[in-house]
C-alpha cells in the first residue's frame, strides 16, 4: 500500500528531470541492474502477451510485499520508474492518477536469487492508458540498459518535455505504433507557413490612399442616420413592421428546421421555388441542413438589410442610390460562398486534395498582392498565357509616328485596292488598343482592313507621374496631330474617324473645336459605346459624387496619376460578384489557376491616367456636363455637342453598364448633324463591340434617323437583324469613303506593330 501511494504521488507530480537523467543516476548501481533487467523482461513480456495492464515505466509490478534484501534495488528501480512515469501535462497526470494510475506507476520489484516478484494479472477489457501508450512509443529511442523505464508519457529532448507523444500514435492497430503521416499534408503545412509570411510582407507594402477613394464619405452616413432618426420619430410602425417581418422569417426558418430533425429527417426541406442565384448551384446548398440553414439565413438577412436601406423619405435620389449601392456591396461581401467554412465546394476540394487547394489558393493570393504593390486585386486571367504581338495583337503593320502621348500604327493592306478615304481609330486610353485585335478570328482591325480600307490606330502612352500635368486639352491636341500625320502620309484631305468609349468622348470635343475653327478634314465620325451627355450617371453615381472625386483629386495631387489598379478596382465593383468575389472564390478558396481568356487578360492590362486629365474629365464632363450645358472651355473656345454637324453613326450595346445605350443615344440626339444613325448591338460594353460576323452570336437593332422621341420609342420602331453589326456599319461607312485606289503599304517607320507603348507597365 505504501508503495502504491508513493507511485501515485510520483505520477501526479510535474516532471522534474528527464528519463535520461534517471537512467544515468542511481539506476546504474550494482543493486539496480537486476531490477532493471527484471523490469525490462516484465515490460517486454507484457507487450508480447498483449496484456493491457503493462504501462508507466516498467509494466505492472507485483502486488506482493517485497523482502528487505531487495530494498536497495527496489529504491533504485523505483527512482528510475517514477522519473519515467511522470506526466508531461495535466492530461497525463490525470490519467496516471485515475483508475489505471496504479498500473501505470508501480515500480518494478527487484529479482533476488531465484525468487521473482509475481506480476499482477491484467484486467481484461481495459484500454491502454495515455501514459502507457506514450511509454511504449518512447522506449525504442532510449538506452538498452533500462528500456522499460524510458517509456515516458511525453517525448523528451535536451531542452525539456514536448507535447504528449500519445497524440502521434495510431489508435487503429491497438499496439501503439506511430501513425503514418502524409508527406503531402506535411509539405502543404510547411508551404502555408512560408506563404503566410510572404503575404504579410506583401500587404505591408500597400500604399496609403485618401479615404475618399476607399469608401463613401461621412456625408452619406450622416444623411442616412438622420433619415433613420426621422423615420423612427414619424413612422415607428414602419420600422416595427420591418423587424417583425425579419424575426418572423428567421424564427419560421428555425422552426421548420427543428421539425425536420424531430421527424428524423436529416436532409433539408425542399424549397418551394428553385434557387436562381448561381452562387448556390452546389446541391449541398439545398440538401445539407447546415449549408441550407446558412444560405437561407443569409438571404433573410440580405432582404432585411435592403428593406431597411430603401425608401428613406428624406434622402435625395442621389444619396438613396449611393446607400442602396453600398448596402448591396456589404451583402455581396458577406455571402457565405466567400468564406471557406461555409463554402461546400471549397471544403470538398480541400479534402480531396489534402489541403493542396488551400496552398494553391494562398499562392494565388500572394501573387496578386505582390503584383499590385500590396493591393488585393484578383487576377481574372492567366498572365503567362498571352504576349502582345505574339499570340494577341498580331495584325501586321508599322509604327509610322511616335509622340510623347501616342504611337500611330498603320496596318498593312490585305487587298490590292482600298477606299481613298483612310480610317483612324481613337481607342480609350484607360485600356490598350489591342481589344480590337485579340485574335485573328475576332479582330475588328483585321476585318476593316479586309474590307479594303487604309486603317490607322492610335496606341496611347501608359503615363507615369511625369505626365501629371497632361490634361484633356493635350489629348485633343494629340487628335489633331494624328490627323496631320495621316494627311501627310496618305495625301488625302479627308478621313473617317472612330472613337471608342472615352476616345469617342474626346473625339466629340475635337469635332466641336474643329467645327468652330472651320476645320473640315473629318468626313464622318463613328462612336463606339460613347457617352457625351452626362445628365444621367447610371451605375457610376457612387463614383461621381464629391466625396469620391475629392478623394481622387487628393490621390492624383500626391502621386501625379490615377493608378491603374484603382481604376480596375472601381470598374470591377460595378459587377462585384462577377469581377471580384466569383474570381476570388475560384482563385483563393478553390486554388484554381486563372483561365487563359484573352478578353479578361486585356481587361487586366490597364493603364494609369494622368492626374490633370482625370480631374478635367470628372469635374468638367461627368459632374458639370459642360459639353451639353454651358460649353466645355478649351483653347479659348466653348465646346458644345450642337457644333457637330458632319455625318454620324453611333453604336450602343444593349446590356452595357459602363456606357448605357440610352444615355449614349441621348448624346447623339443633341448633336447638330442632320445625318445621324444609331445601331444597337446585343450584349455588353466589350462583347457587343467585339462581335465578328463569323460567330453569328449577337444580333443588332437598326432604325431610322429620327431622334425626336425617346430611346425606348426608337428601339420599338427599329428592325432587328440577326448577326453582327459590323456589315451594317461598313455599308454606311462605304458611302463616306470614296472610290478605290491602289493599296497603301505602310512606310518603314519606327518598327513593327503593335509598337512599344502597348508593352509599358508601371
Amino acid at each position: 500500500m505504501a508503495d502504491n501511494a508513493a507511485a501515485n504521488a510520483a505520477a501526479a507530480k510535474p516532471r522534474g528531470r528527464t528519463a535520461k537523467a534517471a537512467a544515468s543516476g542511481s539506476g546504474k548501481t550494482a543493486a539496480a541492474k537486476p531490477a532493471e533487467s527484471a523490469a525490462a523482461r516484465r515490460g517486454s513480456g507484457a507487450a508480447k502477451s498483449g496484456t493491457k495492464a503493462a504501462g508507466g515505466a516498467a509494466g505492472k509490478a507485483s502486488a506482493t510485499r517485497r523482502k528487505p534484501a531487495a530494498s536497495t534495488a527496489k529504491k533504485t528501480a523505483g527512482t528510475a520508474a517514477r522519473s519515467a512515469a511522470k506526466p508531461a501535462g495535466k492530461a497525463a497526470g490525470t490519467s496516471a492518477s485515475g483508475r489505471s494510475g496504479r498500473a501505470a506507476t508501480k515500480p518494478a520489484a527487484a529479482k533476488t536469487g531465484s525468487a521473482a516478484a509475481a506480476r499482477k494479472p491484467a484486467t481484461p477489457g481495459k484500454a491502454p492508458t495515455a501514459a502507457s501508450r506514450a511509454a511504449r512509443s518512447d522506449a525504442a529511442s532510449q538506452t538498452a540498459a533500462a528500456p522499460a523505464d524510458l517509456k515516458s508519457a511525453a517525448s523528451v529532448t535536451s531542452g525539456g518535455a514536448q507535447p504528449n507523444a500519445a497524440a502521434a500514435t495510431s489508435q487503429a492497430d491497438g499496439q501503439g505504433q506511430p501513425a503514418p503521416s502524409s508527406p503531402r499534408l506535411t509539405e502543404n503545412m510547411e508551404r502555408l507557413e512560408s506563404l503566410t509570411q510572404r503575404l504579410a510582407s506583401a500587404l505591408s507594402q500597400r500604399p496609403m490612399h485618401d479615404p475618399g477613394v476607399e469608401g463613401p464619405g461621412a456625408d452619406l452616413m450622416v444623411n442616412a442616420s438622420m433619415a433613420w432618426a426621422k423615420m423612427w420619430a414619424e413612422q415607428p410602425a414602419r420600422i416595427l413592421e420591418q423587424q417583425v417581418k425579419y424575426w418572423g422569417a428567421t424564427l419560421s426558418h428555425y422552426a421548420e428546421l427543428q421539425s425536420q430533425f424531430v421527424g428524423g429527417k436529416t436532409a433539408a426541406a425542399e424549397e418551394a421555388e428553385p434557387e436562381t442565384d448561381k452562387r448556390f448551384r452546389n446541391p449541398l446548398w439545398q440538401s445539407h441542413p447546415y449549408f441550407n440553414t446558412v444560405k437561407s439565413q443569409y438571404q433573410i438577412n440580405a432582404q432585411a438589410m435592403r428593406d431597411a436601406a430603401q425608401h428613406l423619405d428624406t434622402l435625395s435620389p442621389t444619396d438613396q442610390h449611393r446607400l442602396n449601392w453600398l448596402t448591396n456591396q456589404v451583402i455581396d461581401m458577406f455571402a457565405p460562398t466567400n468564406f471557406f467554412a461555409t463554402n461546400p465546394d471549397a471544403i470538398q476540394k480541400a479534402l480531396e486534395t489534402e489541403g493542396e487547394s488551400l496552398v494553391k489558393g494562398l499562392e494565388n493570393l500572394v501573387r496578386d498582392v505582390e503584383l499590385h504593390g500590396g493591393e488585393m486585386v484578383v487576377s481574372l486571367a492567366d498572365r503567362d498565357a498571352f504576349a502582345v504581338g505574339e499570340n494577341i495583337g498580331t495584325a501586321p503593320g508599322r509604327v509610322v509616328r511616335q509622340a510623347p502621348l501616342y504611337e500611330l500604327i498603320q496596318f498593312s493592306p490585305s487587298t490590292e485596292q482600298v477606299h481613298a478615304t483612310p480610317v483612324v481609330i481613337f481607342p480609350p486610353w484607360i485600356n490598350k488598343f489591342y481589344i480590337l485585335d485579340l485574335k485573328p478570328r475576332n479582330s475588328l482591325i483585321r476585318w476593316i482592313v479586309d474590307q479594303g480600307y487604309t486603317l490607322f490606330v492610335v496606341s496611347w502612352k501608359n503615363p507615369d507621374p511625369s505626365y501629371a500635368d497632361t490634361g484633356l486639352e493635350d489629348y485633343v491636341s494629340a487628335y489633331l496631330s494624328v490627323m496631320d500625320a495621316i494627311e501627310e502620309i496618305t495625301a488625302e484631305p479627308k478621313l473617317n474617324a472612330i472613337g471608342y468609349c472615352i476616345g469617342g468622348t474626346t473625339l466629340s470635343l475635337t469635332l466641336s473645336l474643329m467645327a468652330q475653327r472651320g476645320d473640315d478634314r473629318i468626313n464622318s465620325a463613328t462612336f463606339f459605346t460613347t457617352l457625351t451627355d452626362f445628365s444621367e450617371q447610371g451605375e457610376f453615381v457612387p463614383f461621381l459624387q464629391d466625396d469620391f472625386v475629392e478623394g481622387i483629386t487628393a490621390e492624383v495631387q500626391r502621386s501625379g496619376i490615377f493608378a491603374s489598379h484603382l481604376m480596375t478596382r472601381t470598374m470591377s465593383f460595378l459587377r462585384a460578384n462577377d469581377l471580384v468575389w466569383g474570381p476570388a472564390i475560384r482563385s483563393y478558396l478553390m486554388g484554381e489557376a486563372p483561365p487563359a481568356f484573352d478578353l479578361l487578360y486585356w481587361n487586366g492590362d490597364a493603364t494609369n491616367l494622368p492626374g490633370k486629365m482625370t480631374i478635367d474629365y470628372l469635374r468638367g464632363l461627368c459632374q458639370q456636363n459642360l459639353l451639353v450645358g454651358d460649353g466645355y472651355p478649351m483653347m479659348n473656345h466653348k465646346l458644345h455637342l450642337s457644333d457637330i454637324t458632319l455625318p454620324i453613326c453611333a453604336i450602343g450595346c444593349e446590356t452595357d453598364h459602363i456606357a448605357p445605350w440610352k444615355y449614349s443615344w441621348r448624346g447623339v440626339k443633341q448633336m447638330g448633324s442632320d445625318d445621324k444613325r444609331f445601331i444597337l448591338s446585343e450584349s455588353g460594353h466589350i462583347a457587343g463591340i467585339v462581335n465578328p460576323p463569323s460567330k453569328k452570336k449577337y444580333g443588332h437593332y437598326t432604325g431610322s434617323g429620327d431622334f425626336s422621341g425617346e430611346p425606348e420609342q426608337w428601339q420599338e420602331a427599329a428592325d432587328f437583324i440577326s448577326g453582327s453589326w459590323w456589315p451594317t456599319w461598313e455599308a454606311w461607312l462605304r458611302t463616306h469613303s470614296g472610290d478605290r485606289v491602289p493599296a497603301r503599304e505602310p512606310e518603314a517607320g519606327l518598327g513593327p506593330a503593335p509598337g512599344s507603348y502597348v508593352h509599358q507597365k508601371y
